[in-house]
């Protein structure tokens, strides 16, 4: 992925360079192009387009900054009801993610939400245990987590 971005570097010099004009513009359009060069030549070459991790963890950010939004939404009708029904928990989340610092991203993203902490991993570090202000339903609340969040991590990290 290094050698690629290096690359689409190159390719945004050389094309000003050919241009003769050293702008800002310039170099941005050359990168563009250069990103469409590597996206062609990636059928040739055999190698991973780099770009589809950058919109990946774009993907990631917009997704937590949703969650982050709802979260906060419920934790206010939470705060300012004057009788809240809330069902709080603690729920065993098994993960998919392989590194450590994958299963490290989803419990700080867990735990940024507000309404939600994790807690501890288990010994094997591939279960957290995360509390939840308020947990209805725990399957339904572990399938969320893997439907968001993992999902997320793993389009960027694979």
């Amino acid at each position: 992925m290094a050698f690629q971005i290096l690359l689409n570097i190159g390719l945004a010099l050389i094309w000003m360079l050919l241009r003769t004009e050293y702008t800002v513009v310039e170099f941005m359009l050359g990168y563009i192009v250069g990103l469409l060069l590597l996206f062609v030549l990636r059928r040739f070459l055999h190698f991973d387009f780099y770009f589809r991790r950058v919109v990946a963890v774009f993907k990631l950010l917009v997704l937590f900054l949703y969650k982050l939004i709802l979260s906060n939404i419920d934790m206010t009708k939470i705060v300012l009801s004057p009788n809240p029904d809330i069902q709080p928990g603690i729920i065993a989340v098994p993960t998919k993610l392989k590194t450590d610092w994958e299963v490290t991203l989803l419990a700080n993203l867990i735990s940024l939400t507000p309404g939600t902490l994790t807690m501890n991993f288990s010994k094997d570090g591939r279960t957290l245990f995360v509390h939840s202000i308020h947990v209805p339903d725990k399957e339904k609340a572990i399938a969320e987590i893997h439907d968001s969040f993992e999902k997320a991590i793993m389009e960027v990290t694979h």
